[in-house]
């Protein structure tokens, strides 16, 4: 039997040629081809004659370029920040495919439903071309460093307290996903890398969580950072790249635990 023929239409579409002696198949909703999760399709080819199908695959464009060609700050600790890595003709068909999550917590993203469009935000951020990019620029070897991706939707009175992250996190990417609004003007949410583990206000970068604004760093000992007090509505996608493959698991675990219980209160 020869082989499937692969084509890309217009608009996100890609078109999956079969041979006259291929066998018949139909697929549903939410069914993979190729690695590719179809929104819904469906094939039957009878048999002797050839046949297609035309796959919904969404695609994002990021602003890479403008992230690779970004100087790595080095105060208070080495750092990037590339504001509108999520061009703003894409953000705001992102947002429209964001869950509404009225709870503090991080969400691994196979945990909440997403909309295609941010769908493909998340697979883009585990991708190949943002880990080359993260590896040029602060000098990094990454290519056995395993993935965790999660997604919070609200902040609350207990979030932005001065931490650092966990070493099992090699590399920090944070990637905020809110239009512009009178609480980061004030400067509440807006995150801080700090100079040390005492001082909020002893901040060297202040980061407003908007618009598609990207923020990458290396994780150390004394990578500190918090919020100002906020309350509401903040979107972040969390990007983490492990130390081991038991660690991203241990994560992950501790995550989707705690999703399940939320979802459980949140029934109730």
């Amino acid at each position: 039997m020869s082989s499937p023929r692969l084509t890309v239409g217009s608009k996100g579409r890609l078109v999956v040629g079969l041979p006259a002696n291929a066998p018949s198949h139909t697929r549903s909703a939410g069914d993979d081809i190729f690695g590719c999760r179809a929104k819904s399709w469906g094939l039957r080819n009878p048999p002797g004659e050839a046949a297609s199908v035309a796959i919904e695959v969404w695609m994002i464009e990021l602003d890479y370029a403008k992230l690779i060609s970004t100087p790595v700050a080095t105060e208070p600790f080495a750092h990037v920040v590339v504001p509108d890595f999520v061009p703003p003709s894409e953000l705001e068909a992102v947002l429209a495919d964001l869950p509404s999550l009225g709870k503090r917590g991080s969400f691994p993203v196979d945990a909440v439903r997403l909309g295609p469009r941010a769908k493909a935000l998340m697979q883009a951020m585990e991708g190949t071309r943002l880990r080359t990019a993260i590896e040029g620029l602060f000098g990094l070897d990454l290519s056995d460093a395993p993935t965790m991706v999660t997604l919070r939707g609200w902040t609350g009175d207990r979030d932005g307290r001065i931490h650092c992250d966990s070493l099992a996190k090699r590399v920090t990417v944070l990637l905020y996903l809110n239009r512009q609004s009178n609480a980061w003007a004030r400067q509440e949410g807006c995150l801080r890398l700090l100079r040390g583990p005492n001082d909020l206000e002893d901040f060297a970068v202040e980061v407003p969580p908007v618009n598609g604004t990207l923020l990458v760093f290396p994780n150390g000992p004394t990578t500190w950072h918090g919020h100002r007090q906020f309350v509401g509505q903040r979107y972040s996608v969390q990007l983490n790249y492990m130390a081991s493959d038991d660690k991203a698991r241990s994560e992950l675990r501790r995550h989707r635990i705690s999703a399940f219980v939320k979802r459980l209160t949140q029934a109730a």
